[in-house]
């Protein structure tokens, strides 16, 4: 799922009444506990800590591939530190582009049975909150010694893969590996290089090499892209409001970036879970699979794509709601993501599921068949799980999960990932009434983000702040996703999530 192409920074008005000190922090840990996540982590955990030997990489270094030559790299937001994966390029034959990446291994450290894998097993998740980030697994592993950050040698996971000139993938072999992370890269900063709005960043520009790496990174990403739209993959782009914050205080709201450097991260990803899987699912063991079902809601859907104009035949198809989403991205890029949030209600959230050798369900959205996520291990823990079961079927060893512990496992990550994304977004309410507190009363520009019998939304343009509506004035009569209106602020509430919009129709 892409996100918005715009990125913008708002900084809360001067003047006026003196708002009110609000603890975000306290806020963020009391939404986690009534979700039902731990967010500290205990002292037994801690204590564990003490005991990780740091040169565990240089000690397993005989019993795994020393791939260390390569110029590894990773792309990712500036402020991140728990790396999870690195990548490398190198021309193949018959005009094919090969792929490594290179999963941390996290596991190394986390056994399954020990005490920071029971805990990690409660929450299963990180969760990113703006204020504050609870992390999955504490900073000295997920930052650190199961991180792969620039200079250090790192045990990991490599998945390779071939990608044609067609941009279909070819898997290849998965295998244990010692690895050095050569470059530290940012999404903005590589994006807008790639698409000519910027200039070349100083750490490619400065390594010998590495500016060829980023390119032909560049280029098998576009062919698998290319590929995965043409087999009916959905191309959604979404709205994610992010809270900027110091000392406690939010400074503004900024909405995250589309660009090539997101969408090389995104397509590398996608091939490597897809490898996994499909070997997990030929080495005969239970497993944990990512799915999106059929959507339930394709009636909505077809009536949606009728009213602007577009057939969709009676039964569940990507391909023509993929081309009917590409047209409507071209002719209103504005309005676009709102469409997208709509359809992502329509089609359903992802989920986890037992796999074992039964006929896959397939994840409708990537319009793949056989997918699942290994490639964040230090912030999902059916990642982890998957690393394990890829970690045994190479020594050839039985699985170490029970065809229960699996199926228990899925559905307890599902819950988890759910209640985790309501916390992420009850905080990025609560951070928006934060930042809007001494605006009562004012009007804005806005567009209607949701309008169902549940409940209808807007999205201020400036700043992106997305509430309810809970008045109409002037104009009665249904409202429509994407319709322009204006939006008076009525209340505000950042201790319940709350901003509430009457909404003014022209």
């Amino acid at each position: 799922m892409r996100a918005h192409a715009q990125s913008r920074f708002n900084p809360s008005p001067k003047g006026g009444r003196a708002p009110k000190e609000i603890d975000l922090s306290a806020i963020a840990h009391k939404a986690m506990r009534q979700y039902d996540f731990e967010p500290e982590f205990p002292r037994p955990v801690l204590s564990m800590l003490n005991s990780l030997d740091p040169r565990l990489p240089q000690k397993a270094a005989a019993g795994v591939r020393d791939m260390r030559r390569l110029l590894w790299s990773s792309i990712d937001n500036i402020d991140t530190e728990d790396l999870d994966q690195i990548e490398f390029c190198e021309r193949g034959q018959n005009g094919e582009i090969n792929v490594k990446v290179a999963i941390a291994d996290v596991d190394a450290y986390v056994p399954k049975g020990s005490i920071l894998d029971m805990h990690a097993r409660k929450n299963t998740t990180s969760v990113y909150t703006g204020i504050v980030t609870f992390p999955m697994l504490p900073d000295r592993l997920s930052k650190d010694l199961s991180s792969l950050p620039v200079g250090q040698d790192r045990l990991a996971i490599i998945i390779e893969y071939a990608v044609q000139q067609t941009g279909k993938v070819r898997p290849g072999k998965i295998y244990r590996a010692l690895v050095r992370n050569r470059a530290k890269l940012v999404y903005e900063q590589v994006g807008a290089w790639l698409e000519g709005r910027g200039q070349i960043p100083k750490a490619v520009g400065e390594m010998p090499h590495l500016k060829e790496q980023i390119l032909l990174q560049n280029e098998a990403s576009m062919r698998l892209g290319k590929y995965r739209s043409g087999q009916g993959a959905l191309e959604l782009e979404s709205l994610e409001a992010r809270a900027v914050i110091d000392h406690g205080k939010v400074l503004g709201l900024y909405l995250t970036e589309d660009d090539a450097a997101k969408r090389i991260i995104e397509n590398f990803m996608i091939g490597a879970n897809g490898v996994m899987s499909g070997f997990l699912e030929r080495a005969g063991i239970p497993t944990i699979q990512r799915v999106v079902r059929t959507p339930k809601y394709w009636e909505d859907i077809v009536a949606l794509a009728k009213s602007r104009g577009f057939r969709l035949p009676n039964y569940p198809k990507a391909a023509p709601l993929s081309e009917f989403l590409e047209r409507e991205r071209k002719a209103d890029p504005e309005r676009f993501p709102d469409l997208s949030l709509t359809m992502v209600k329509l089609l359903g959230p992802g989920e986890y599921v037992m796999y074992d050798k039964q006929k896959p369900i397939g994840h409708f959205c990537l319009a793949v068949t056989s997918y699942t996520h290994g490639t964040a291990p230090n912030r999902r823990y059916p990642d982890l799980i998957i690393q394990r079961l890829l970690k045994a079927a190479l020594a050839g060893r039985h699985s170490p999960y029970s065809r229960d512990e699996i199926a228990r496992a899925a559905a307890w990550c599902t819950d988890r990932e759910r209640a985790g994304k309501r916390v992420e977004r009850f905080m990025t309410k609560a951070e928006a009434a934060a930042l809007l507190q001494g605006r009562l009363g004012q009007v804005f520009d806005a567009i209607v983000t949701g309008a169902s019998d549940k409940g209808n939304y807007a999205r201020l343009l400036e700043p992106p702040v997305e509430g309810r509506i809970v008045r109409m004035a002037h104009r009665p009569g249904r409202i429509h996703v994407g319709e322009k209106v204006k939006a008076k602020l009525i209340n505000l509430d950042p201790k319940n999530g709350f901003v509430d919009f009457e909404v003014i129709r022209e």
